[in-house]
């Protein structure tokens, strides 16, 4: 799942660390959401979109694969 949290968070001028601080995780988190090594929690997700001030489906993309013939 590709997210936009990254073009999002520097949009709203915030730093890793200040978005983690909001979100009440660590920066490492962010960092690693943002490269897609990690999904978040739908709780997060959610959190994640409030702090960025946009919604949930336009912070993450969801790309279905297309289903083996």
């Amino acid at each position: 799942m590709e997210n936009q949290i990254k073009q999002a968070r520097k949009e709203k001028g915030f730093s890793q660390g200040h978005l983690a601080k909001a979100c009440g995780v660590s920066r490492q988190t962010i960092n690693a959401i943002e490269n897609n090594k990690y999904d978040p929690s739908l709780s997060l997700a959610f959190q994640l979109a409030y702090c960025l001030g946009i919604t949930v489906d336009q912070l993450f993309l969801f790309e279905q694969e297309e289903s083996k013939k």
